[in-house]
Formats: C-alpha cells, sequence, structure tokens
C-alpha cells in the first residue's frame, strides 16, 4: 500500500499561525507608483519648483493658507474614493457641498434666533448622508447607472440650495461657527487637522477592516465577489452614503471658513476630486487607489492653484493644466494595463479572495463561539 503524505491545512481562526509575506508580497520603492500613490513624484516636483521660484512659498503664512485650501478638496477627494473604489462615480458631491453648506448656515443664521452649532452641524451630515443614501440605493438597488443616478442628484441638490436661499448668500453667521473652520490647535488650523485625520481614519478602514476588503472586492468584480459571499448591495450602499456625509462635512467647513452660506458653493468641485483621485492613483475601473494617495492628488491641484496664485500665471492656463494631468494619469494606467492584462485579473482574483477570507473568519468566529456554547451546555448537562 502507498503512502500518501498530505500537507497540513492551514487555518483561518485565531490560533493558525501567522505566514511570512513573500518577496512579491512586498512593496518596494519601485513599486509604490503602482500601488495608489502615483502622485507622490509629482508632490516632490512641484513642492522643489516652487520652493526655488519664489521666496513666499515656504513662509508660514503660505504653507497655513494652503493647507486651509487643500482641506476642502482632499476631504471631498477621500469621499470621491470610496464610490470610485467601487467602481462607481459621485458626480454630485459638490452640490451637496454648497446644499449641507446652506442648510448648516440657515440653521445657524443670527437674524432668526438660530439653533446651537452642534445640531446644525448634525442637520447638514445628515442631509449628506441622506443624499448617499438615495443614490446608493438607486444604484445598488435598483441598478441604474452611477453616472445617472448622481447627475440627477446634483441637480436636485443644487436646486434645493437654491430654493431655500432664494439665490441669496446666507449671513451672518455667528462666531461659533466661523470658529468650526477659522480656529486653531497647537498653531495648526482646525481645516488641517481634519483632512489629516479623516484620511487617517478613511485609510484604516480601507485597509484593515472587512468593510474595506469587501469595498476592493466589489471594484474588482462585483459578480465574483457576491458568488465568494460579499454582500454587494450593501457595500454599494455604505460606500455612497459615506461619500454624501463627507461631502456635507467639507460642505459645512467651507461655509465656516467663509463665514456664510452661498448658494453656488461647491460648484465644479465634483471634477477637482475626481481629479485629485485619478492624480493620486486611483482607477476609475475601481479597487484600486488609496486614502493617502487621494490626499496627494488634492495637495498637487492645490500646489498648482497657489503655486499659479504666487507666480502670477492666468487661472485658465492651470485649469488647462489639471486636465492635461488627468488626461496622462488615465492614460498611463490604460497602457499599463493594455501591457500586462493578466495583472488586472489577478488583483481581482486576490481581492475576491481577501473577502471570502475575511467572510471565512467572520464565520469560523461564529462557528468557534457556538461550539463553545455547545460544549458548555453539554458539560453542564453532565454535570
Amino acid at each position: 500500500m502507498t503512502d500518501v503524505t498530505t500537507a497540513p491545512r492551514q487555518g483561518r481562526g485565531r490560533g493558525a499561525a501567522r505566514r511570512e509575506p513573500d518577496d512579491s508580497e512586498i512593496l518596494r520603492l519601485g513599486q509604490l507608483f503602482n500601488k495608489g500613490f502615483g502622485g507622490i513624484g509629482m508632490l516632490l516636483v512641484l513642492g522643489f519648483a516652487l520652493s526655488l521660484s519664489t521666496d513666499v512659498f515656504l513662509t508660514g503664512t503660505n504653507l497655513d493658507n494652503l493647507g486651509r485650501q487643500v482641506s476642502i478638496y482632499a476631504i471631498l477627494a477621500v469621499a470621491q474614493l470610496l464610490v470610485i473604489l467601487t467602481a462607481g462615480i459621485d458626480l454630485s458631491v459638490g452640490s451637496v457641498v454648497g446644499l449641507s453648506g446652506v442648510v448648516a448656515a440657515k440653521a445657524v443664521f443670527d437674524t432668526t434666533g438660530g439653533a446651537h452649532v452642534l445640531w446644525a452641524v448634525l442637520l447638514a451630515l445628515a442631509v449628506g448622508a441622506l443624499a448617499g443614501l438615495v443614490n446608493g440605493v438607486l444604484v445598488a438597488a435598483v441598478r441604474l447607472p452611477p453616472f445617472i443616478v448622481t447627475l440627477g442628484m446634483m441637480g436636485i441638490a443644487r436646486g434645493a440650495t437654491l430654493l431655500l436661499t432664494g439665490g441669496r448668500t446666507v449671513q451672518p453667521l455667528p462666531d461659533g461657527f466661523s470658529e468650526l473652520a477659522g480656529g486653531t490647535v497647537l498653531g495648526i488650523a482646525n481645516l488641517t487637522w481634519l483632512m489629516l485625520i479623516i484620511t487617517v481614519l478613511v485609510g484604516v478602514f480601507l485597509r484593515r477592516t472587512v468593510w474595506g476588503r469587501y469595498v476592493y472586492a466589489v471594484g474588482s468584480n462585483a459578480e465574483s465577489a457576491r458568488l465568494t459571499g460579499v454582500p454587494v448591495r450593501a457595500v454599494q450602499i455604505t460606500a455612497y452614503t459615506l461619500c454624501g456625509t463627507l461631502a456635507a462635512l467639507a460642505g459645512l467647513l467651507l461655509a465656516s471658513r467663509l463665514g456664510n452660506g452661498v448658494p453656488t458653493a461647491g460648484t465644479g468641485y465634483e471634477l477637482q476630486a475626481i481629479a485629485a483621485c485619478v492624480i493620486g492613483g486611483a482607477s476609475l475601473f475601481g479597487a484600486r487607489g488609496t486614502a493617502l494617495g487621494a490626499l496627494v492628488g488634492a495637495l498637487v491641484v492645490g500646489l498648482l492653484d497657489n503655486g499659479g496664485t504666487l507666480l502670477g500665471i492666468d487661472p485658465f492656463w492651470l485649469q488647462i493644466l489639471t486636465g492635461v494631468l488627468i488626461l496622462a494619469a488615465v492614460a498611463a494606467e490604460h497602457l499599463r494595463n493594455l501591457r500586462g492584462p493578466r495583472s488586472r485579473d489577478t488583483a481581482a482574483s486576490a481581492a475576491a479572495a481577501a473577502a471570502a477570507d475575511a467572510a471565512g473568519d467572520a464565520g469560523d468566529a461564529a462557528g468557534g463561539s457556538a461550539g463553545d456554547d455547545r460544549d458548555a451546555a453539554g458539560t453542564g448537562r453532565q454535570t
């Protein structure tokens, strides 16, 4: 009789040994630009060039202004990234910025005996979450194209903003509301702190939680993710809802920074957010991109605006340059896909496998606790 040697099965439970990564799994410096951080080199080049071109760029005042300007774009870019990772798009974030800012401004409007600032913040966030929830339900449950759904929501949110304000700016606003964006902590603006905190939190959720694995799996191949047990619809709805909530946060911070509620605020911001994501290495086909990459992309866009102002460059040329950068980033990604079509399939398989492992870990944990309960009950009966 022939002896058959069976390889030991690796468990996925809490007692399983941790596997050492292969050389191919270790992120090296040369692979950095293929992992969602494509804008870092561009950011360094721009920063170095501006530091040589003008003496004002590295001053504390200019860097503080740069941080305040970039913060709104960065928060909006991180919000847009959540949807892009699921192979979707949200064209309504700019209009949600305007609507949420106006809602918060009207809630604290001095001449009407305004509500507490906290209630205004919660109300604005609820409006953004509702807009995102509607988008998510129409995309995930009704199966409408994300472009059409969010384009419709863009018109709805902007029209509601104009109706609430009558096309007029809401002012004056109390000092407590303006302090949200205008205040400082340890000499650094609140806006900058919030930008960094949100980027870190979203990055941790995407990379260190089961939900984050699900997001990448859905963006790689929604059908494969569904077959491996991923709740595709719930993930999509959650992504759009969080996107709307973060867009609302950006809107009320913008209103706080301006000191008034402007009905046209946020116009065109959705394009800036998409540009920041693409420049930062995100793929419009889904499942590729990071929160840090979105922040880097927003910093690149902010540096272009800031540097153009310092050097006296016509802002129309800066818009053209931003468009060229977007086209170059998308073209580079397309060329990479043409040269290595298998890499995308491998990434999709890896994302689906990671989602299956996450679902399996959850099932193992549930099964283990259920088994412990049965063993305890059996011990009690024997006693």
